[in-house]
């Protein structure tokens, strides 16, 4: 992020952060957030509100230029736009920042630190996943698969 980009974000947001509750609200305030509209049991995304086309406009910048970054907000583009598009990793990358805005603005002694590209590997369980994917090849297989001392073990379903 260069200083134009935060200079733009400062003025359309202000610096006095108490009059958000919390970075939430800060974030619903922007219009930057996804809307979710239920009927019938049934949720149905339809995109983000209309808001504030200058900092929405700042806000994209900021999360195209950190798209190819090797830090935490390039990884988080990279993992949703992976799943579910670019323009809602635009909007989950924006999301991201103006959280990162509110707290640094309503702490006056906080810093920023990246947590880094290898944030999201470093918080996944490896036992897990190794029994999600052996729960998921037993169910193409029909054959019963076991995690032991780190290794898939085959049993005999006939026996």
């Amino acid at each position: 992020m260069n200083t134009v980009a935060a200079a733009e974000l400062i003025a359309e947001t202000g610096v006095d952060m108490t009059r958000f509750p919390s970075a939430a609200h800060l974030v619903s305030w922007a219009r930057f957030c996804p809307q979710t509209h239920q009927s019938a049991g049934k949720s149905m995304s339809k995109g983000r509100r209309k808001g504030n086309p200058w900092l929405a406009g700042t806000l994209g910048r900021i999360a195209f230029a950190n798209s190819r970054a090797d830090t935490f907000l390039g990884t988080r583009y990279r993992r949703v736009s992976r799943r579910r598009g670019k323009q809602k990793a635009i909007v989950a990358t924006g999301n991201s920042v103006l959280t990162v805005n509110y707290h640094l603005l309503s702490d006056p002694d906080a810093k920023f630190c990246d947590l880094g590209p290898g944030y999201y590997e470093s918080r996944i369980n490896k036992h897990r996943c190794a029994r999600d994917l052996a729960t998921q090849l037993q169910a193409l297989t029909g054959q019963h698969i076991a995690i032991r001392d780190g290794k898939a073990v085959i049993t005999d379903t006939a026996a």
